[in-house]
């Protein structure tokens, strides 16, 4: 883990009410200082003591700790996302979207064996990759069986996930990390069941159009997978000390896991988004648009609480106004209108990348000049994710969909860090 890791974080994030968790970490502290919703936000010439270099990794947000059960909520929740994306287009007839997501989908499952690999060695990591590759082929067994409508097939899938996987992997979980068998696989259930509300939406809105009712299942899906990631972390972390020095289940860390959570899946939303605006598939597009919004309302909703209703009301106009540009950017790809595309990418250069990184600045202490390129850097990888799929190049969608998601953590951990620094007696 951390600086010693031999593979890069592909961190995905949870999803939370952000507002309600922020008031939970940040509120329910045994000091009356934390309800700090009316704080103001400091210019960067007067952040003080709660200045942070962008680089600095060796605050309360950072440890090998934190940083296993920052990376594993993620990849297991990148598993839903990648789930859904193959799934959806599978469903949608769109094969080689399916196959570019469904390589995604086996290299993200073998992303999490290689941490198993790394807390308990070969064997371990073999076993898990045995049953967690088993348990993407049911999930691929139900997602032909519903859209071919066949009954039995959806049942056979259905009882291979309940009756196979979960007994196999909570007794892993349960055998590697001590923790109850019991609520392992009463979690484990909770993922099949809300995985598969996902397909049966899916599949359902290829008739209705009703695509709200998917986007609601694949938010609360990826909600849920730190059910399973946290207290996995954490009793690994528990149970391995030496290797995993540091407590990762404090304040701080919840808020760092909470943002990168929050970032990637914007991308991902995002993403999701343009894909159905260029393939013409207009009712999914206002669904997943929609969730995009709900998830800026959430960012948005955090730094409310942080720094109170004007810093909240600023950063949503930032925010929509940056949405709002990648969607005028996708309708010039999609129109082959050069100059509409020349005009939202000039929005997103000239207007979003310094009004967010000046944003940022005053309200973290961060230098304004060193969070520029970390935010167009997300412009450029969020445009190149359209330019593919407007070529429908899906192996390269799909590879740039997630490096775009992966380089969110560029800006969640720093922002995370300072956020920590500036607040230290919230945290």
């Amino acid at each position: 883990m951390g600086a010693s890791s031999t593979h890069q974080h592909r961190l995905v994030a949870r999803w939370l009410s952000v507002a309600c968790t922020l008031a939970g970490l940040l509120g329910c502290s045994d000091s009356d200082g934390a309800t700090s919703s009316t704080a103001s936000i400091e210019t960067n010439g007067n952040a003080g003591a709660g200045s942070a270099a962008i680089d600095d990794d060796s605050g309360p947000t950072e440890s090998e700790a934190a940083d296993l059960r920052v990376e594993l909520n993620l990849l297991l929740s990148e598993h839903v996302i990648l789930t859904a994306k193959a799934t959806g287009a599978a469903l949608g007839g769109r094969e080689q979207e399916f196959n570019a997501y469904y390589d995604e989908l086996k290299e993200n499952g073998t992303e999490i064996g290689d941490e198993i690999g790394e807390s308990f060695g070969d064997e371990a990591e073999a076993e898990f990759n045995r049953i967690w590759s088993a348990h993407d082929g049911f999930f691929v067994d139900y997602t032909t069986a519903v859209g071919s409508g066949n009954a039995d097939a959806q049942a056979e899938a259905l009882d291979k996930l309940t009756n196979t996987y979960v007994p196999e992997f909570s007794r892993f979980l349960a055998q590697a990390t001590g923790l109850p068998e019991d609520e392992l696989a009463s979690l484990t259930a909770a993922h099949v069941a809300t995985t598969q509300a996902i397909i049966d939406a899916q599949a359902e809105a290829q008739d209705s159009q009703d695509w709200a009712p998917v986007y609601t299942a694949i938010r609360a899906a990826f909600a849920h997978m730190v059910s399973i990631g946290d207290p996995v972390s954490q009793a690994i972390a528990q149970k391995k000390p030496d290797e995993y020095p540091g407590d990762p289940a404090t304040k701080a860390v919840d808020l760092r896991v909470a943002l990168n959570q929050l970032l990637q899946e914007h991308l991902y939303l995002a993403t999701f988004a343009t894909g159905a605006a260029l393939g013409g598939r207009t009712e999914e597009f206002t669904a997943a648009n929609a969730a995009l919004n709900s998830n800026g309302s959430d960012l948005g909703a955090a730094i409310g609480t942080l720094y109170g209703a004007d810093a909240e009301n600023t950063f949503i106009g930032i925010w929509a106004a940056h949405n709002a540009y990648f969607v005028n950017y996708t309708q010039g790809v999609a129109n082959n209108d050069e100059a509409a595309k020349s005009a939202a990418v000039d929005d997103l250069t000239t207007k979003y990348v310094p009004d967010f990184a000046r944003f940022l600045a005053d309200a973290t202490g961060l230098d304004e000049n060193t969070l520029q390129p970390l935010i167009a850097e997300h412009v450029t990888m969020t445009k190149a994710v359209v330019d593919a799929q407007a070529a429908g190049d899906w192996k390269v969608t799909a590879d740039t969909d997630v490096e775009a998601a992966d380089q969110m953590e560029d800006l969640a951990d720093p922002l995370a860090a300072a956020i920590v620094a500036k607040f230290p007696d919230m945290f």
